[in-house]
């Protein structure tokens, strides 16, 4: 499944408040963001975006989420560099839930995977369908 390239060009402002005022954030302010590869429709993690995060991200193109353990924005790749580069933003029917549309570069798992979704359950056994990639 592939996406057509679309530019990532900054949103104005207006359109930016205009899209946050449409979507449904939880209680605690945060959305669910979905990241999936552009190109190739792998799904590489699910993460928390705020208000602010989604602005960050719509002005620069970096993805930036919203981290509930330190409680602050998490710029994706700031210490490991392994950035996501938005390339398109979509959200579903409820708008309580976005898709981003991103160029990954490096692992976007901590795990230093690929993607955080390498575990299955096979014949009722759960099994990694990933290493960690080396020399990251």
């Amino acid at each position: 499944m592939t996406h057509p390239e679309v530019a990532f060009q900054p949103w104005e402002d207006r359109f930016v408040e205009a899209l946050l005022q449409d979507l449904a954030f939880d209680q605690r302010g945060l959305i669910p963001a979905i990241a999936q590869q552009h190109d190739s429709g792998e799904v590489l993690m699910l993460a928390w975006m705020s208000a602010d995060s989604l602005r960050e991200t719509l002005k620069s193109g970096h993805v930036c989420y919203w981290s509930r353990s330190r409680g602050a924005l998490w710029r994706k790749g700031e210490t490991s560099g392994h950035v996501q580069t938005l390339v398109d933003l979509r959200w579903d029917c409820d708008g309580d839930t976005l898709l981003l549309l991103v160029d990954q570069r490096g692992p976007a798992c901590h795990t230093n995977r690929r993607s955080c979704f390498y575990n299955a359950l096979r014949e009722g056994e759960k099994v990694i369908l990933s290493s960690p990639e080396e020399g990251e």
